[in-house]
């Protein structure tokens, strides 16, 4: 173990052990060894990175730098984003097992977020208001608002970092960024970009540990005034909990069983690949992931046989290689839960129409799996499995696509294929979800607003409104009367 690479945090512009001395190692998902170690936040270290993050926002450095300045901070770190893209790209994928292909194409995309969010900076407005007092003049402005704990999941994890560091920096806050104690890697080494862009000390501080001795402490800290957190629904609601203790203002991003609807006019190839994309493509490692496909049924056979056919062409390997398009799962504990929700479905009448099984390899694969079912109750379509399953169900009518569409409490992702403009337009105003796409899926850009309705969370992620969801409003009154104040005891 003394010959791995080692990944330090990155606390007040410095690179540091965690106060406890605790070292975990990462184990590499298609080998099942362990290949790196990292540091471990201890509650000592979240006190160190608040503190410092409070002092950046009183520094002058920090508190004095004009709008315009972020921005261009936010652009060098763009480029060094982009300029170090293969290198992100490798570790994320040595980290989680996501193909190389995707980390490497979405980390030099992530670039554009933050050159997305440094052209916003001084974009960020107050307002006079036409006052009902004709001797006071009275305005607002946007202020930052202060201390923001990011917390970022193993997947997706630059895209996801982008969606919270990009605003928050643009506003003019100090961020603590957590990554996951599972595969932390990359963002510890995205640190080095912080320090290399320009940034103040304290004004971003990246940890990792675990919920006891890191995320706790974060969320519950009396000095954060933000949080924005990605996971899943039982983590966030301890991260809710936790607001209670400073009344932080809260996002999330919780994922879902996201519906993908297939209407008998649809283009079945590019309904296929859609489905395709939407279960099998980051191994089904999505918080989009469109789980649940929904078919009229005189299509269902067909649809069946386009996705068979293009199946057989996936290639399940090293996530490392060009030619692999599903690699292993990042955790082991996914896959025995989706062989435990497979058996059930078994067990309720659903057929296993291709894979169901792990790859004949090291590591964590599995093989891409579709899954027939004859009841919205199977299994597969409730559990979020997280991995390369997909199930379909039949429909016989709009309205009973729509109603299985949003039997869920759920509600991030969606998708509808058809070639009926006014039936696109009508179902997708219709769907219960945050995103709808039609006729196409996984699409992601820094202009869209990104997040979800129910239990897929609340707040939306890039976007113009992003950065403002950053601030605080103000309001200044100043007096423009010529006679001091009249009776101090009657409110004005």
């Amino acid at each position: 173990m003394g010959n791995l690479p080692h990944f330090k945090l990155f606390i007040d512009g410095r690179r540091t052990e965690g106060a406890s001395t605790q070292v975990m190692t990462s184990e590499n998902p298609a080998t099942g060894q362990g290949w790196a170690t990292f540091a471990c936040a201890a509650p000592e270290d979240v006190d160190r990175a608040v503190a410092a993050a409070k002092r950046a926002l009183d520094d002058p450095l920090w508190r004095d730098l004009s709008a315009t300045a972020r921005g261009k901070l936010l652009y060098r770190l763009a480029d060094l984003v982009a300029e170090n893209a293969s290198r992100l790209a490798e570790l994320e994928t040595t980290d989680s097992g996501k193909l190389l292909a995707e980390t490497a194409a979405q980390t030099g995309y992530v670039a554009d977020y933050y050159r997305y969010f440094a052209g916003l900076a001084d974009k960020v407005e107050g307002t006079v208001l036409p006052i009902d007092k004709p001797d006071m003049h009275v305005f607002t402005t946007r202020e930052p608002i202060g201390v923001v704990a990011a917390i970022v999941p193993w997947n997706a994890q630059m895209f996801l970092t982008a969606t919270k560091l990009g605003p928050a920096l643009a506003a003019g806050c100090a961020v603590i960024l957590k990554a996951s104690e599972i595969a932390p890697a990359p963002m510890l080494e995205f640190a080095r970009l912080i320090d290399e862009a320009g940034f103040p000390p304290g004004v971003v501080s990246v940890i990792t540990g675990d919920a006891e001795n890191c995320a706790i402490p974060l969320t519950r800290h009396p000095d954060v005034d933000r949080i924005a957190f990605t996971g899943g629904p039982e983590t966030a609601r301890h991260v809710v909990r936790n607001s209670a203790e400073n009344f932080a203002v809260t996002s999330l991003e919780l994922g879902g069983k996201s519906p993908i609807l297939v209407f008998e006019d649809a283009d079945l190839d590019g309904a296929a690949n859609g489905l395709i994309a939407g279960n099998f493509g980051a191994s089904g490692q999505s918080c989009v992931a469109g789980t649940r496909g929904l078919v009229h049924r005189p299509v269902l056979d067909a649809l069946i046989e386009r996705i068979e056919e293009k199946s057989r062409a996936i290639q399940v390997g090293d996530p490392l290689h060009g030619d692999t398009h599903v690699g292993p799962l990042c955790t082991q504990a996914q896959v025995r839960k989706i062989q435990e929700t497979l058996a059930a479905a078994r067990g309720q009448g659903a057929v296993i129409r291709f894979g169901g099984d792990t790859a004949d390899r090291l590591g964590n694969y599995m093989n891409p799996t579709l899954v027939q079912c004859n009841s919205p109750e199977t299994e597969t379509l409730k559990v979020e499995m997280f991995g390369p399953v997909m199930s379909l169900l039949p429909f016989d009518t709009e309205e009973e696509a729509i109603s299985l569409a949003n039997a869920t409490p759920y509600g991030l992702g969606s998708g509808v294929f058809t070639q009926n403009l006014a039936r696109a337009h009508r179902v997708s105003k219709r769907i219960r979800a945050g995103i709808c796409w039609v006729n196409t899926y996984r699409a992601i850009s820094p202009i869209a607003p990104f997040g979800g309705f129910n239990q897929s969370g609340y707040g939306r992620e890039a976007g113009v409104e992003a950065v403002l969801d950053y601030t605080r409003t103000k309001t200044t009154w100043i007096s423009t009367a010529q006679e001091p104040m009249a009776n101090p005891f009657v409110m004005r």
